[in-house]
Parts: C-alpha cells; sequence; structure tokens
C-alpha cells in the first residue's frame, strides 16, 4: 500500500506526481505492441523493455523498517546472478524516510555494498510545522516538497523503477511497485478493492474470508488503487475459536491478526514483490491506455498468478 495513517479518503485534486521525475513508460525506446480485450484491439507498452533500452532494468529500494522485502530482493537478485551468470535487473541504491536508527536500511546497504540515503519525514515535518497529512492540500504541497530528494536522485542514478519494500510514507514519484497484504481483485459492494489500508488482514478476517493473498501493484495517485500485477498463493485462515468469539475479544483478535500476516510475508509478499520485479525487468509485464495489466501480451485483470509447482 502507499503510506500508512496519513490520511482519509482522496489525496487533494493537486496530488499530481513530482516534475522531473523518470517514468519507465515515459521518455524511453519502450516498443508498443498490439494486444486483445474482449475481442478489442489495444495498444500495450510494457512497464520497462530489456530488448528496446538494452540494458539492466535499474531499481531504487525505498523502505523504513526492518527491510525484509528488500532483503528478499536482493537475495533473489543474487540467485539469479548465481543461476543465470546475470540478473535482469541491479539494486542501485537504498532510500528511507527514517534518520532515527531504527530502519535497517544502512545495515542492508553495507552489507551488499550499495549507496544508501535517508531523510528523515518526521523531522521534516516537524521543523516546517506542518501536518503529516496527505488529505490536506498544505500536507501534499509538503510531501511533493519532501519527494523532490528522492526524485533527483532516482533521476541521477537513472532510475527506472522503485521497488517500495515495506516503505510507510505515500509517493508522489512516479514508476512505484509496492505489495500490500491482501487480494486486491476481490471488489467491495461500491466496486472499489475491498481490502485496502492499514488493516487489510484484519478486515479480511473479520469478513470471514477462508484465505489470505498478498499483492503486488504499479503505484499510482491512490492508496492500494493502482493497477494490480501479481496475487500470491494462498494462506489459509487458521482460527483458535469462532470468529463471533474472537470479535467479542480485540486483543486476542489482533495476535490472530499479527499471527497471519507474519505467515502471509513469508509465502506472498517474499515471493511475489521479487519475482514481479523480476518479471518487469523481462518486459512481461505491460500496461494499455486504460492503465489494464498483461503479461506476455495477454490482460490479467485478476493480477497474474503462478501456478505451485
Amino acid at each position: 500500500m502507499q503510506g500508512r495513517r496519513e490520511y482519509s479518503g482522496s489525496p487533494p485534486s493537486d496530488s499530481g506526481d513530482v516534475s522531473g521525475v523518470r517514468d519507465p513508460r515515459r521518455g524511453r525506446e519502450a516498443q508498443s505492441r498490439k494486444g486483445k480485450v474482449e475481442g478489442a484491439i489495444v495498444t500495450i507498452t510494457p512497464i520497462f523493455d530489456p530488448e528496446a533500452t538494452g540494458r539492466t532494468m535499474r531499481v531504487a529500494a525505498f523502505l523504513s523498517g526492518f527491510g525484509t522485502n528488500v532483503r528478499k530482493l536482493l537475495d533473489h537478485q543474487t540467485r539469479l546472478k548465481r543461476k543465470e551468470g546475470g540478473s535482469p535487473f541491479e539494486v542501485i541504491f537504498l532510500f528511507s524516510d527514517r534518520s532515527d536508527g531504527s530502519c535497517a536500511g544502512e545495515k542492508i546497504a553495507l552489507e551488499h555494498g550499495l549507496p544508501y540515503v535517508s531523510y528523515d519525514i518526521r523531522a521534516f515535518h516537524r521543523i516546517r510545522q506542518v501536518e503529516r497529512n496527505i488529505g490536506t492540500v498544505e500536507g501534499m504541497h509538503a510531501r511533493r516538497e519532501y519527494d523532490r530528494l528522492a526524485a533527483h536522485l532516482t533521476d541521477s542514478f537513472e532510475i527506472d523503477v522503485i521497488a517500495l519494500g515495506g516503505y510507510m510514507s505515500y509517493v508522489t514519484l512516479p514508476g512505484c511497485v509496492n505489495v500490500h497484504p491482501a487480494d486486491l481483485s476481490i471488489s467491495a459492494a461500491d466496486g472499489g478493492r475491498k481490502y485496502v489500508g492499514d488493516d487489510a488482514v484484519r478486515d479480511a478476517i473479520r469478513a470471514g474470508e477462508k484465505v489470505l493473498r498478498a499483492s503486488t501493484l504499479w503505484t499510482d495517485a491512490g492508496v492500494d488503487t493502482g493497477p494490480l500485477l501479481m496475487v500470491s498463493e494462498p494462506l489459509s485462515v487458521a482460527l483458535p475459536a469462532p470468529l463471533e468469539e474472537l470479535l467479542q475479544n480485540p486483543e486476542r483478535l489482533q495476535t490472530v491478526v499479527d499471527t497471519h500476516q507474519g505467515r502471509l510475508k513469508e509465502i506472498g509478499d517474499w515471493k511475489i514483490f521479487p519475482r514481479t520485479i523480476e518479471m518487469i525487468a523481462r518486459g512481461r509485464f505491460a500496461l494499455d491506455e486504460e492503465n489494464r495489466v498483461y503479461v506476455d501480451g495477454r490482460p490479467v485483470p485478476g493480477g497474474y498468478r503462478e501456478e505451485t509447482k
């Protein structure tokens, strides 16, 4: 998801991207292709086109906490190099919105010999005396100002894709892949996505879902509203007591939620997040003019799902 507890509702109307940030589908040599949706011919463009660029996809990894998703991404990159003699993507630098010692970014960067930049967003807002709330025009303006540093970094390092690996701030930069602990193909009664926001796992369990899944998405200006890329294999919900009983005991319910979220990260986030980055780098993911998602030229409206071997 994009950010946590920073606002409710939709961002204000002036919440455009930071200017000057490179979008891998703009200003590139990406080759448009033809595809079909319900019999209609559409033009689809790879998120990244390795054939047109003739090079490895360059990735910036953003994180706020323990960085387990970023570690898994770097591990996957290393495995590909060992297995294939090279990786279709390369993590170029790490960026964090925390400088108070609570983020593992510096340690991870040191272990992998990568540049690391931290720019504390809490200090940024405190010094400017602006509430950290992108639901206001003032708050969104401050966020765009904050994101200018990251924009300069991604531009200077010629980054193609930003991998949001547990990055807890809303991002105004384009070209981001995020991972969310819910199946974003499930719709609510109003047609929107049912399980979005901070409490997606809790909401799914409270609603009586029998399985949980994680999703990756290509972010847009909303929260968990961007094009759905990949959906993980399912995690069965195992309740220690009837749901009605758990709903009457918030503390016990929270323990159940935390346990399932931890398990979902292992079988969901840690698998589909690096795999999504790899597939983008190989040119397999594409979007059409309406931001519908395609894999290998075929539409995947419910997200791409790989069969478990």
